[in-house]
Protein backbone atom coordinates (compact mmCIF):
# COMPACT_ATOMS: atom_id res chain seq x y z
CA UNK A 1 0.00 0.00 0.00
CA UNK A 2 1.11 3.55 -0.62
CA UNK A 3 1.34 6.12 2.13
CA UNK A 4 -2.08 7.64 2.72
CA UNK A 5 -3.62 10.14 5.07
CA UNK A 6 -4.81 8.33 8.22
CA UNK A 7 -8.41 9.10 9.11
CA UNK A 8 -9.16 9.55 12.81
CA UNK A 9 -12.30 7.46 12.34
CA UNK A 10 -10.13 4.37 11.76
CA UNK A 11 -7.25 5.14 14.14
CA UNK A 12 -7.35 2.66 17.03
CA UNK A 13 -10.65 1.08 15.95
CA UNK A 14 -10.80 -2.64 16.73
CA UNK A 15 -11.82 -4.46 13.56
CA UNK A 16 -12.31 -8.18 13.05
CA UNK A 17 -11.75 -9.47 9.50
CA UNK A 18 -13.50 -12.76 8.70
CA UNK A 19 -11.49 -14.94 6.36
CA UNK A 20 -7.84 -15.32 5.39
CA UNK A 21 -8.40 -15.39 1.63
CA UNK A 22 -7.43 -12.78 -0.95
CA UNK A 23 -10.07 -10.20 0.00
CA UNK A 24 -9.60 -10.80 3.75
CA UNK A 25 -5.84 -10.29 3.61
CA UNK A 26 -6.32 -7.20 1.44
CA UNK A 27 -8.85 -5.70 3.88
CA UNK A 28 -6.72 -6.51 6.91
CA UNK A 29 -3.64 -4.81 5.48
CA UNK A 30 -5.57 -1.78 4.31
CA UNK A 31 -7.29 -1.22 7.65
CA UNK A 32 -4.11 -1.80 9.66
CA UNK A 33 -2.41 0.76 7.42
CA UNK A 34 -5.08 3.27 8.46
CA UNK A 35 -4.30 2.74 12.12
CA UNK A 36 -6.97 0.20 13.01
CA UNK A 37 -6.25 -2.68 15.39
CA UNK A 38 -7.03 -5.70 13.22
CA UNK A 39 -7.67 -9.32 14.11
CA UNK A 40 -8.26 -11.88 11.35
CA UNK A 41 -10.26 -15.01 12.19
CA UNK A 42 -10.47 -18.16 10.08
CA UNK A 43 -11.71 -21.66 10.83
CA UNK A 44 -8.86 -23.25 8.90
CA UNK A 45 -5.49 -24.18 10.36
CA UNK A 46 -3.56 -25.68 7.45
CA UNK A 47 0.06 -25.05 6.54
CA UNK A 48 -1.01 -22.43 3.98
CA UNK A 49 -3.20 -20.72 6.60
CA UNK A 50 -0.30 -20.59 9.03
CA UNK A 51 2.02 -19.21 6.35
CA UNK A 52 -0.39 -16.37 5.53
CA UNK A 53 -0.95 -15.72 9.22
CA UNK A 54 2.80 -15.43 9.79
CA UNK A 55 3.06 -12.87 7.00
CA UNK A 56 0.33 -10.73 8.55
CA UNK A 57 1.83 -11.07 12.02
CA UNK A 58 5.02 -9.45 10.70
CA UNK A 59 2.86 -6.43 9.86
CA UNK A 60 1.35 -6.28 13.35
CA UNK A 61 -1.92 -7.95 12.42
CA UNK A 62 -3.25 -10.63 14.81
CA UNK A 63 -4.60 -13.85 13.30
CA UNK A 64 -6.73 -16.43 15.11
CA UNK A 65 -6.92 -19.78 13.32
CA UNK A 66 -9.25 -22.71 14.00
CA UNK A 67 -12.02 -20.61 15.57
CA UNK A 68 -14.38 -18.81 13.24
CA UNK A 69 -17.29 -18.46 15.68
CA UNK A 70 -16.06 -16.34 18.60
CA UNK A 71 -16.11 -12.56 18.28
CA UNK A 72 -12.84 -11.05 19.57
CA UNK A 73 -13.36 -8.86 22.61
CA UNK A 74 -13.78 -5.16 21.92
CA UNK A 75 -14.63 -5.56 18.21
CA UNK A 76 -16.24 -2.42 16.81
CA UNK A 77 -16.72 -3.61 13.22
CA UNK A 78 -16.63 -6.93 11.38
CA UNK A 79 -15.38 -7.01 7.78
CA UNK A 80 -16.31 -10.25 6.05
CA UNK A 81 -14.92 -12.03 3.04
CA UNK A 82 -17.57 -12.60 0.34
CA UNK A 83 -18.07 -16.33 0.83
CA UNK A 84 -19.02 -16.28 4.50
CA UNK A 85 -22.74 -17.04 4.88
CA UNK A 86 -25.02 -14.52 6.60
CA UNK A 87 -25.96 -17.14 9.21
CA UNK A 88 -22.35 -17.72 10.29
CA UNK A 89 -21.99 -17.93 14.10
CA UNK A 90 -19.50 -15.04 14.09
CA UNK A 91 -22.11 -12.76 12.59
CA UNK A 92 -24.75 -13.91 15.08
CA UNK A 93 -22.31 -12.98 17.85
CA UNK A 94 -21.74 -9.60 16.18
CA UNK A 95 -25.49 -8.95 15.96
CA UNK A 96 -25.92 -9.81 19.62
CA UNK A 97 -23.14 -7.36 20.49
CA UNK A 98 -24.62 -4.64 18.25
CA UNK A 99 -21.63 -4.72 15.87
CA UNK A 100 -22.09 -4.06 12.15
CA UNK A 101 -20.94 -6.58 9.54
CA UNK A 102 -19.81 -5.24 6.14
CA UNK A 103 -17.72 -6.48 3.21
CA UNK A 104 -14.52 -5.33 1.55
CA UNK A 105 -16.49 -3.48 -1.16
CA UNK A 106 -18.27 -1.46 1.51
CA UNK A 107 -14.93 -0.57 3.10
CA UNK A 108 -13.53 0.47 -0.29
CA UNK A 109 -16.58 2.66 -0.88
CA UNK A 110 -16.12 4.38 2.47
CA UNK A 111 -12.41 4.94 1.80
CA UNK A 112 -12.67 6.14 -1.80
CA UNK A 113 -12.36 9.87 -0.95
CA UNK A 114 -9.79 9.45 1.82
CA UNK A 115 -7.18 11.68 0.17
CA UNK A 116 -9.64 14.54 -0.18
CA UNK A 117 -9.82 14.47 -3.97
CA UNK A 118 -12.95 13.77 -5.97
CA UNK A 119 -13.10 9.97 -6.22
CA UNK A 120 -13.39 8.12 -9.52
CA UNK A 121 -16.98 7.12 -10.35
CA UNK A 122 -17.87 3.41 -10.37
CA UNK A 123 -19.58 1.65 -13.27
CA UNK A 124 -20.77 -1.64 -11.79
CA UNK A 125 -21.74 -5.02 -13.26
CA UNK A 126 -23.49 -8.02 -11.73
CA UNK A 127 -25.60 -10.96 -12.92
CA UNK A 128 -25.64 -14.72 -12.69
CA UNK A 129 -23.41 -15.10 -15.75
CA UNK A 130 -21.20 -12.90 -17.90
CA UNK A 131 -20.02 -10.49 -15.18
CA UNK A 132 -16.30 -10.86 -15.74
CA UNK A 133 -16.47 -10.70 -19.53
CA UNK A 134 -18.74 -7.65 -19.46
CA UNK A 135 -16.54 -5.86 -16.93
CA UNK A 136 -13.44 -6.55 -19.03
CA UNK A 137 -15.22 -5.37 -22.18
CA UNK A 138 -16.26 -2.20 -20.36
CA UNK A 139 -12.70 -1.50 -19.23
CA UNK A 140 -11.45 -2.07 -22.79
CA UNK A 141 -14.00 0.43 -24.14
CA UNK A 142 -13.12 3.00 -21.48
CA UNK A 143 -9.41 2.65 -22.30
CA UNK A 144 -10.18 3.05 -26.00
CA UNK A 145 -11.85 6.34 -25.08
CA UNK A 146 -8.58 7.50 -23.51
CA UNK A 147 -9.83 7.17 -19.94
CA UNK A 148 -7.69 5.97 -17.05
CA UNK A 149 -9.48 2.97 -15.62
CA UNK A 150 -9.11 -0.44 -13.97
CA UNK A 151 -11.26 -3.58 -13.90
CA UNK A 152 -11.65 -4.48 -10.23
CA UNK A 153 -13.77 -6.23 -7.60
CA UNK A 154 -14.93 -9.82 -7.99
CA UNK A 155 -12.87 -9.97 -11.18
CA UNK A 156 -9.75 -10.74 -9.16
CA UNK A 157 -8.21 -7.42 -8.11
CA UNK A 158 -9.60 -6.46 -4.67
CA UNK A 159 -11.08 -3.01 -4.95
CA UNK A 160 -9.46 -1.94 -1.68
CA UNK A 161 -6.07 -2.53 -3.31
CA UNK A 162 -6.98 0.02 -5.99
CA UNK A 163 -8.52 2.58 -3.65
CA UNK A 164 -5.46 2.46 -1.35
CA UNK A 165 -2.85 1.41 -3.90
CA UNK A 166 0.50 2.85 -4.90
CA UNK A 167 -1.06 4.56 -7.91
CA UNK A 168 -3.17 7.46 -6.61
CA UNK A 169 -6.84 6.48 -6.84
CA UNK A 170 -7.78 10.09 -7.47
CA UNK A 171 -5.82 9.96 -10.74
CA UNK A 172 -8.26 7.41 -12.22
CA UNK A 173 -11.14 8.66 -14.32
CA UNK A 174 -13.54 5.77 -13.75
CA UNK A 175 -13.62 2.18 -12.44
CA UNK A 176 -15.20 -0.90 -14.06
CA UNK A 177 -16.37 -2.91 -11.06
CA UNK A 178 -17.57 -6.51 -11.07
CA UNK A 179 -19.73 -7.30 -8.03
CA UNK A 180 -21.03 -10.67 -6.87
CA UNK A 181 -24.27 -11.16 -4.97
CA UNK A 182 -22.15 -11.90 -1.87
CA UNK A 183 -20.34 -8.58 -2.14
CA UNK A 184 -23.55 -6.65 -2.73
CA UNK A 185 -25.17 -8.25 0.32
CA UNK A 186 -22.46 -6.74 2.52
CA UNK A 187 -22.30 -3.26 0.88
CA UNK A 188 -25.24 -1.28 2.29
CA UNK A 189 -24.03 2.24 1.45
CA UNK A 190 -22.82 1.57 -2.12
CA UNK A 191 -24.18 4.16 -4.57
CA UNK A 192 -22.62 3.99 -8.06
CA UNK A 193 -22.74 6.14 -11.21
CA UNK A 194 -24.43 3.46 -13.33
CA UNK A 195 -24.92 -0.29 -13.02
CA UNK A 196 -26.05 -3.33 -14.99
CA UNK A 197 -27.73 -6.58 -13.97
CA UNK A 198 -27.05 -8.90 -16.90
CA UNK A 199 -29.39 -11.77 -16.03
CA UNK A 200 -30.92 -13.67 -13.12
CA UNK A 201 -31.08 -17.44 -12.71
CA UNK A 202 -30.97 -19.71 -9.65
CA UNK A 203 -27.43 -19.84 -8.26
CA UNK A 204 -25.83 -19.81 -4.81
CA UNK A 205 -29.23 -20.45 -3.26
CA UNK A 206 -27.56 -22.41 -0.46
CA UNK A 207 -25.90 -19.11 0.55
CA UNK A 208 -28.82 -16.72 0.05
CA UNK A 209 -31.57 -19.07 1.22
CA UNK A 210 -34.01 -18.36 -1.61
CA UNK A 211 -34.25 -17.03 -5.15
CA UNK A 212 -36.01 -13.95 -3.81
CA UNK A 213 -33.14 -13.16 -1.44
CA UNK A 214 -30.59 -13.79 -4.20
CA UNK A 215 -32.40 -11.41 -6.57
CA UNK A 216 -32.77 -8.78 -3.86
CA UNK A 217 -29.01 -8.80 -3.24
CA UNK A 218 -28.33 -8.46 -6.97
CA UNK A 219 -30.78 -5.55 -7.08
CA UNK A 220 -28.80 -3.65 -4.47
CA UNK A 221 -26.45 -2.61 -7.29
CA UNK A 222 -29.11 -0.21 -8.59
CA UNK A 223 -29.64 1.62 -5.28
CA UNK A 224 -28.71 5.28 -5.59
CA UNK A 225 -27.61 5.08 -9.24
CA UNK A 226 -27.21 8.57 -10.66
CA UNK A 227 -27.25 8.15 -14.46
CA UNK A 228 -28.36 4.71 -15.72
CA UNK A 229 -29.75 1.38 -14.54
CA UNK A 230 -28.99 -1.09 -17.34
CA UNK A 231 -31.23 -4.16 -17.59
CA UNK A 232 -31.70 -7.14 -19.91
CA UNK A 233 -34.89 -6.76 -21.96
CA UNK A 234 -34.99 -10.55 -22.43
CA UNK A 235 -34.96 -11.11 -18.65
CA UNK A 236 -37.94 -9.29 -17.08
CA UNK A 237 -36.64 -9.98 -13.58
CA UNK A 238 -33.78 -7.55 -14.19
CA UNK A 239 -36.19 -4.80 -15.21
CA UNK A 240 -38.28 -5.53 -12.11
CA UNK A 241 -35.20 -4.80 -10.01
CA UNK A 242 -34.85 -1.41 -11.71
CA UNK A 243 -38.48 -0.58 -10.89
CA UNK A 244 -37.92 -1.47 -7.25
CA UNK A 245 -34.69 0.53 -6.88
CA UNK A 246 -34.47 3.90 -5.15
CA UNK A 247 -32.35 5.95 -7.57
CA UNK A 248 -31.30 9.56 -7.94
CA UNK A 249 -33.65 11.95 -9.69
CA UNK A 250 -33.08 11.77 -13.47
CA UNK A 251 -31.51 8.30 -13.48
CA UNK A 252 -32.78 6.34 -16.51
CA UNK A 253 -33.68 2.71 -17.16
CA UNK A 254 -31.68 1.51 -20.17
CA UNK A 255 -32.42 -1.87 -21.76
CA UNK A 256 -30.31 -4.06 -24.01
CA UNK A 257 -31.68 -6.61 -26.46
CA UNK A 258 -30.43 -8.92 -29.20
CA UNK A 259 -33.34 -7.68 -31.32
CA UNK A 260 -34.21 -4.28 -32.73
CA UNK A 261 -34.00 -1.77 -29.87
CA UNK A 262 -36.80 0.50 -28.84
CA UNK A 263 -36.25 3.99 -27.44
CA UNK A 264 -33.91 3.95 -24.40
CA UNK A 265 -32.43 0.63 -25.50
CA UNK A 266 -29.33 -0.74 -27.20
CA UNK A 267 -29.75 -3.62 -29.63
CA UNK A 268 -28.84 -5.23 -32.94
CA UNK A 269 -30.05 -4.26 -36.41
CA UNK A 270 -28.79 -6.22 -39.45
CA UNK A 271 -25.54 -7.18 -37.75
CA UNK A 272 -24.90 -3.74 -36.27
CA UNK A 273 -24.87 -2.88 -32.55
CA UNK A 274 -26.91 0.29 -32.23
CA UNK A 275 -27.79 2.80 -29.51
CA UNK A 276 -31.27 4.34 -29.16
CA UNK A 277 -30.68 5.46 -25.59
CA UNK A 278 -27.88 8.02 -25.56
CA UNK A 279 -28.77 9.91 -28.73
CA UNK A 280 -30.69 13.04 -29.56
CA UNK A 281 -34.37 12.30 -30.34
CA UNK A 282 -34.18 8.61 -29.44
CA UNK A 283 -37.75 8.16 -30.71
CA UNK A 284 -36.47 8.52 -34.28
CA UNK A 285 -32.70 8.17 -34.25
CA UNK A 286 -30.14 5.43 -33.60
CA UNK A 287 -26.36 5.53 -33.41
CA UNK A 288 -24.20 2.77 -34.90
CA UNK A 289 -21.64 1.53 -32.36
CA UNK A 290 -19.97 -1.58 -33.78
CA UNK A 291 -20.53 -4.64 -35.91
CA UNK A 292 -21.39 -8.06 -34.50
CA UNK A 293 -18.08 -9.23 -36.00
CA UNK A 294 -16.25 -6.83 -33.65
CA UNK A 295 -17.36 -9.03 -30.72
CA UNK A 296 -15.22 -12.10 -29.99
CA UNK A 297 -16.63 -14.68 -29.81
CA UNK A 298 -19.82 -13.53 -31.54
CA UNK A 299 -22.06 -15.96 -29.62
CA UNK A 300 -25.48 -14.51 -28.72
CA UNK A 301 -24.82 -14.28 -24.98
CA UNK A 302 -21.49 -12.56 -25.64
CA UNK A 303 -23.14 -10.00 -27.90
CA UNK A 304 -25.51 -9.32 -25.00
CA UNK A 305 -22.47 -8.79 -22.77
CA UNK A 306 -21.07 -6.33 -25.30
CA UNK A 307 -24.32 -4.38 -25.41
CA UNK A 308 -24.41 -4.12 -21.62
CA UNK A 309 -20.80 -2.91 -21.54
CA UNK A 310 -21.55 -0.41 -24.30
CA UNK A 311 -24.59 0.88 -22.40
CA UNK A 312 -22.53 1.57 -19.27
CA UNK A 313 -19.79 3.24 -21.32
CA UNK A 314 -22.29 5.40 -23.18
CA UNK A 315 -23.87 6.35 -19.84
CA UNK A 316 -20.45 7.70 -18.91
CA UNK A 317 -20.28 9.75 -22.11
CA UNK A 318 -18.01 7.55 -24.22
CA UNK A 319 -18.08 8.23 -27.96
CA UNK A 320 -19.34 5.53 -30.40
CA UNK A 321 -15.92 4.98 -32.00
CA UNK A 322 -14.45 3.96 -28.61
CA UNK A 323 -17.13 1.29 -28.22
CA UNK A 324 -16.09 -0.26 -31.52
CA UNK A 325 -12.36 0.05 -30.84
CA UNK A 326 -12.70 -1.31 -27.30
CA UNK A 327 -14.67 -4.36 -28.43
CA UNK A 328 -12.16 -5.07 -31.19
CA UNK A 329 -9.29 -4.86 -28.70
CA UNK A 330 -10.94 -7.15 -26.15
CA UNK A 331 -9.66 -10.72 -25.77
CA UNK A 332 -11.79 -13.04 -23.61
CA UNK A 333 -10.25 -15.03 -20.78
CA UNK A 334 -9.50 -18.72 -21.19
CA UNK A 335 -12.26 -21.33 -20.71
CA UNK A 336 -15.03 -19.00 -21.86
CA UNK A 337 -16.44 -20.52 -25.05
CA UNK A 338 -12.86 -20.85 -26.35
CA UNK A 339 -12.21 -22.73 -29.59
CA UNK A 340 -9.45 -25.27 -28.88
CA UNK A 341 -9.01 -27.04 -32.22
CA UNK A 342 -10.70 -28.67 -35.21
CA UNK A 343 -10.11 -32.41 -35.45
CA UNK A 344 -11.52 -34.34 -38.44
CA UNK A 345 -13.81 -31.39 -39.24
CA UNK A 346 -15.25 -31.37 -35.72
CA UNK A 347 -14.81 -28.21 -33.58
CA UNK A 348 -13.79 -28.64 -29.93
CA UNK A 349 -14.87 -25.77 -27.66
CA UNK A 350 -13.95 -25.19 -24.02
CA UNK A 351 -16.58 -23.41 -21.93
CA UNK A 352 -15.56 -24.84 -18.57
CA UNK A 353 -16.64 -21.49 -17.05
CA UNK A 354 -20.25 -22.60 -17.65
CA UNK A 355 -20.62 -23.80 -14.06
CA UNK A 356 -24.42 -23.49 -13.84
CA UNK A 357 -27.42 -24.24 -16.03
CA UNK A 358 -27.96 -20.65 -17.15
CA UNK A 359 -24.41 -20.35 -18.48
CA UNK A 360 -24.60 -23.78 -20.11
CA UNK A 361 -27.86 -22.85 -21.85
CA UNK A 362 -26.24 -19.78 -23.39
CA UNK A 363 -23.29 -21.87 -24.53
CA UNK A 364 -25.45 -24.62 -26.04
CA UNK A 365 -27.53 -22.01 -27.89
CA UNK A 366 -24.39 -20.91 -29.75
CA UNK A 367 -24.09 -24.07 -31.88
CA UNK A 368 -26.42 -26.09 -34.10
CA UNK A 369 -25.21 -29.67 -33.68
CA UNK A 370 -23.45 -30.55 -30.43
CA UNK A 371 -21.83 -33.43 -28.61
CA UNK A 372 -22.11 -32.15 -25.07
CA UNK A 373 -19.67 -32.97 -22.25
CA UNK A 374 -21.36 -32.19 -18.95
CA UNK A 375 -21.51 -33.00 -15.25
CA UNK A 376 -19.85 -32.28 -11.92
CA UNK A 377 -21.34 -30.81 -8.75
CA UNK A 378 -24.90 -29.65 -9.38
CA UNK A 379 -25.14 -27.19 -6.45
CA UNK A 380 -28.81 -28.11 -6.04
CA UNK A 381 -29.70 -27.30 -9.64
CA UNK A 382 -32.41 -28.90 -11.79
CA UNK A 383 -31.54 -29.73 -15.40
CA UNK A 384 -34.98 -30.24 -16.94
CA UNK A 385 -35.33 -26.77 -18.43
CA UNK A 386 -31.77 -26.81 -19.77
CA UNK A 387 -32.18 -30.19 -21.50
CA UNK A 388 -35.66 -29.39 -22.79
CA UNK A 389 -34.43 -26.17 -24.38
CA UNK A 390 -31.33 -27.74 -25.93
CA UNK A 391 -32.56 -31.22 -26.96
CA UNK A 392 -32.86 -30.50 -30.68
CA UNK A 393 -29.22 -29.38 -30.84
CA UNK A 394 -27.79 -32.50 -29.19
CA UNK A 395 -26.19 -35.21 -31.33
CA UNK A 396 -24.84 -36.94 -28.24
CA UNK A 397 -23.90 -36.43 -24.60
CA UNK A 398 -20.94 -37.60 -22.49
CA UNK A 399 -21.48 -37.35 -18.73
CA UNK A 400 -18.77 -37.10 -16.07
CA UNK A 401 -18.67 -36.10 -12.43
CA UNK A 402 -20.26 -36.86 -9.10
CA UNK A 403 -23.82 -35.75 -9.87
CA UNK A 404 -24.02 -36.64 -13.56
CA UNK A 405 -27.07 -38.84 -12.81
CA UNK A 406 -29.18 -35.70 -12.44
CA UNK A 407 -28.42 -34.69 -16.03
CA UNK A 408 -28.91 -38.30 -17.19
CA UNK A 409 -32.38 -38.32 -15.65
CA UNK A 410 -33.30 -35.04 -17.36
CA UNK A 411 -32.03 -36.41 -20.68
CA UNK A 412 -34.15 -39.55 -20.25
CA UNK A 413 -37.22 -37.39 -19.68
CA UNK A 414 -36.72 -34.76 -22.38
CA UNK A 415 -34.28 -36.16 -24.97
CA UNK A 416 -34.62 -39.95 -24.82
CA UNK A 417 -33.45 -40.37 -28.42
CA UNK A 418 -30.07 -38.69 -27.82
CA UNK A 419 -27.18 -41.16 -27.29
CA UNK A 420 -25.65 -40.81 -23.81
CA UNK A 421 -22.28 -42.11 -22.61
CA UNK A 422 -22.22 -42.22 -18.80
CA UNK A 423 -18.61 -42.30 -17.62
CA UNK A 424 -18.65 -43.71 -14.11
CA UNK A 425 -15.52 -41.78 -13.13
CA UNK A 426 -14.62 -38.72 -11.11
CA UNK A 427 -10.82 -38.89 -11.48
CA UNK A 428 -9.03 -36.16 -13.42
CA UNK A 429 -8.13 -38.65 -16.15
CA UNK A 430 -11.81 -39.00 -16.97
CA UNK A 431 -11.62 -35.91 -19.17
CA UNK A 432 -9.38 -37.65 -21.69
CA UNK A 433 -11.84 -40.54 -21.88
CA UNK A 434 -14.73 -38.08 -22.23
CA UNK A 435 -13.10 -36.34 -25.20
CA UNK A 436 -12.50 -39.69 -26.94
CA UNK A 437 -16.08 -40.79 -26.34
CA UNK A 438 -17.31 -37.45 -27.69
CA UNK A 439 -15.14 -37.82 -30.78
CA UNK A 440 -16.78 -41.18 -31.41
CA UNK A 441 -20.25 -39.60 -31.33
CA UNK A 442 -19.40 -36.52 -33.42
CA UNK A 443 -19.84 -36.13 -37.19
CA UNK A 444 -18.09 -33.60 -39.47
CA UNK A 445 -19.59 -30.16 -38.84
CA UNK A 446 -20.47 -30.92 -35.20
CA UNK A 447 -19.12 -29.13 -32.12
CA UNK A 448 -17.85 -31.04 -29.12
CA UNK A 449 -18.71 -28.63 -26.32
CA UNK A 450 -17.47 -28.73 -22.74
CA UNK A 451 -20.19 -26.74 -20.96
CA UNK A 452 -20.58 -28.73 -17.74
CA UNK A 453 -23.50 -26.83 -16.14
CA UNK A 454 -21.90 -27.86 -12.85
CA UNK A 455 -19.10 -26.88 -10.52
CA UNK A 456 -15.77 -28.63 -10.91
CA UNK A 457 -14.56 -29.35 -7.39
CA UNK A 458 -15.57 -33.02 -7.39
CA UNK A 459 -12.80 -33.70 -9.94
CA UNK A 460 -10.67 -30.57 -10.33
CA UNK A 461 -9.31 -27.71 -8.22
CA UNK A 462 -11.38 -25.22 -10.22
CA UNK A 463 -13.00 -24.70 -13.62
CA UNK A 464 -9.66 -23.51 -15.05
CA UNK A 465 -8.04 -26.89 -14.33
CA UNK A 466 -11.05 -28.64 -15.84
CA UNK A 467 -10.77 -26.58 -19.01
CA UNK A 468 -7.03 -27.20 -19.21
CA UNK A 469 -7.63 -30.96 -18.95
CA UNK A 470 -10.15 -30.75 -21.80
CA UNK A 471 -7.79 -28.72 -24.00
CA UNK A 472 -4.91 -31.12 -23.33
CA UNK A 473 -7.10 -34.11 -24.21
CA UNK A 474 -8.14 -32.42 -27.46
CA UNK A 475 -4.51 -31.70 -28.36
CA UNK A 476 -3.62 -35.37 -27.72
CA UNK A 477 -6.48 -36.45 -29.96
CA UNK A 478 -5.38 -34.06 -32.70
CA UNK A 479 -1.79 -35.32 -32.52
CA UNK A 480 -2.91 -38.94 -32.86
CA UNK A 481 -5.04 -38.20 -35.90
CA UNK A 482 -2.65 -35.85 -37.64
Amino acid sequence: MGSRQVSQSWQGMRITVAGLGVSGVSAARALAGLGAVVTVVDGGDSASHRERAAGLAEEGISVRLGDAATLPEGTGLVVTSPGWKPDSPLFAAAAEAGVDVVGDVEIAWRLRDLDGRKPAPWLAVTGTNGKTTTTQMLASILRAAGLRTAAVGNIGTPIIDVVLGEEPYGDLDVLAVELSSYQLHWAPSLRVHSAAVLNLAPDHLDWHGSMEAYAADKGRIYEGNTVACVYNAADPATEDLVREADVEEGCRAIGFTLGTPGPSQLGVVEGILVDRAFVADRQKNAQELAEVGDVSPAAPHNIANALAAAALARAFGVEPRAVRDGLRAFTPDAHRIAHVADVDSVAYVDDSKATNTHAAAASLASYDSIVWIAGGLAKGASFDELVRGSAERLRGVVLIGAERHLIAEALARHAPEVPVVDLDRTDTGAMSAAVREAAGLAKPGDTVLLAPACASMDMFTNYNKRGEAFAEAVRELAAERA
